[in-house]
């Protein structure tokens, strides 16, 4: 009798579990995604033909033809006024100067020995320095370095930096800024001071090579483009004697500066919302496909073995984890409308989400939370990390998108390392567009990260493919809840967004 009891309570137990999966099922459409068919999008996205999938070659725009397939096949429409799934956006591809010489007052620098000219070639120029403080204006503030400065054909020297920060994310963003500027007022070359916390070689090598930016320009040929570079200077007063209102002569030149339009992509798909009251405001979930390529332009060690930079972690992963949550939010739309976007140029200063935030697809007041998801890697797989918890509102819907699935929250991890200011959740933040970016569970920037970030051992068979699933049913169920729920996310009261984003949306 005891053995036909068990027999039946085992029976009733798988009758009921079975149950209430099929009901987690129907309530949970992200429990229906499958671990070999995100296996099968980051193999691929990863592979090694696909050399790097560097923004401007050709590896980078077949995962862009990749992922536009799959979004067709999902069922997901082109946004309005496009043809296609394709966003275009060209960038400007530049090599810096073989050659240089800076001659300021008596002390002569050479490419690579205190200086590294970036842009531009310049046959013999002789003229005036002048010095402009940061280099910076800003007409909104009333904000303006040059004001009462005559720097027409000269050659400005400028501090790192703007006046709101000289970290180096400031730095690095506010150097195309920098050179408009200097332009605009007529100048003939600008020259930051080289007082950045990391070496010199590393910076150096860093951009040593082929860069990408946005190509507002297109039309100027490279002889017409401004001279721009830094100096790491040398302690014999020039400085301090410009900062003085002293007059200094300098002498410039330069050669094999090269530059060329590189058209790239990003990709884009729309999900209409279900409920008629709130399919005009939309949710857009991002990922960037692009990675840093191969050999020395990878920016880490390589060798002949294996000089590909696969990027399975950064940001394989987190396509995957995007295309899981298109499918799934396809097969069920959530109440709000969900655009899908996948951007290039992201390793080279985050360039398809600036391109997409300065033309935008859908209204950016209609676009009420960006979700994006990024990551250096994970070193423990009973999380997700979010970098943003706290500014936004959504730290509820998070967390429960996270522990349906088994994983916990790591707020903010690596706070040293700027990170929310580092991925393209930033651009729509910049915007006033409230956003945050979900990451595979990093709880520091240690060695475990190390070992794969940036380097050529980041390749699809070390990657936890169990993981992955959760990972992506994780973001997949956070993007539902943030794109279902009825209030709208704001930021913080005091964020530093917070301005930027009433501005945006009149409140």
């Amino acid at each position: 009798m005891a053995a036909r009891i068990n027999t039946l309570f085992l029976f009733l137990l798988f009758i009921s579990t079975t149950a209430l999966q099929a009901q987690n099922s129907q309530a949970m459409p992200e429990f229906q995604l499958e671990k070999q068919e995100l296996e099968a999008h980051l193999r691929f996205l990863a592979a090694d033909e696909l050399q790097g999938r560097r923004t401007g070659e050709m590896g980078n725009n077949i995962a862009a033809r990749y992922i536009a397939v799959q979004l067709e096949a999902m069922g997901l429409t082109p946004p309005p006024g496009q043809e296609g799934f394709y966003q275009k956006a060209d960038f400007e591809a530049t090599t810096p100067p073989t050659e240089a010489a800076f001659i300021l007052s008596n002390t002569e620098y050479k490419q690579g020995e205190g200086l590294f000219m970036m842009t531009g070639n310049v046959d013999g120029l002789k003229t005036e320095a002048v010095f402009a403080n940061y280099g910076w204006a800003d007409p909104e503030s009333g904000y303006d370095d040059y004001k009462g400065l005559d720097v027409k054909g000269k050659a400005v020297i400028v501090l790192p930096g703007t006046p709101e920060g000289d970290d180096p994310m400031a730095v690095f963003t506010a150097m195309r800024k920098k050179r408009e500027i200097a332009q605009e007022k007529g100048a003939a070359a600008l020259i930051e001071l080289y007082r950045l916390q990391f070496p010199w070689a590393f910076f150096r090598s860093y951009f040593n090579k082929e860069n990408l930016s946005l190509a507002e320009n297109q039309g100027i040929a490279a002889e017409n483009t401004l001279a721009y570079g830094w100096l790491k200077e040398q302690n014999d007063g020039s400085i301090q004697k410009l900062q003085e209102g002293k007059k200094l002569k300098v002498e410039l030149s330069s050669s094999g500066y090269k530059h060329r339009l590189a058209p790239s992509q990003n990709v884009a798909g729309i999900i209409t919302g279900s409920d008629p009251e709130l399919r005009d405001e939309y949710v857009v979930l991002t990922a960037h496909y692009d990675h840093v390529g191969t050999g020395k332009n990878g920016g880490g060690a390589y060798s002949a073995k294996d000089s590909i930079f696969n990027g399975s972690r950064d940001n394989a992963m987190g396509v995957a984890a995007l295309l899981a949550a298109a499918k799934s939010l396809a097969e069920h739309p959530p109440r709000r409308s969900v655009l899908i976007l996948a951007f290039t140029g992201e390793e080279l200063g985050l360039l398809g989400s600036q391109f997409y935030a300065s033309h935008p697809l859908i209204p950016l007041k209609q676009t009420v939370f960006n979700l994006n998801t990024d990551g250096a890697g994970y070193n423990d797989v009973s999380y997700v990390s979010a970098i943003g918890f706290g500014r936004t509102g959504t730290d509820q819907l998070i967390e429960a998108g996270a522990h349906v699935f088994g994983l916990d929250v790591f707020p903010n991890p690596a706070p040293e390392q700027g990170l929310f200011d580092r991925s393209d959740n930033v651009s729509f933040a910049a915007k006033g567009v409230p956003a945050m970016t979900i990451s595979p569970g990093m709880t520091s920037f240690d060695e475990q990260i190390g070992k794969y970030y940036h380097q050529v051992a980041d390749n699809p068979d070390t990657i936890d493919f169990d993981y992955l699933l959760k990972y992506s049913q994780a973001f997949a169920r956070m993007a539902r809840l943030i794109a279902d729920e009825q209030e709208r996310p704001q930021w913080a009261e005091g964020d530093k967004y917070e301005a930027a984003g009433k501005a945006l949306y009149g409140k």
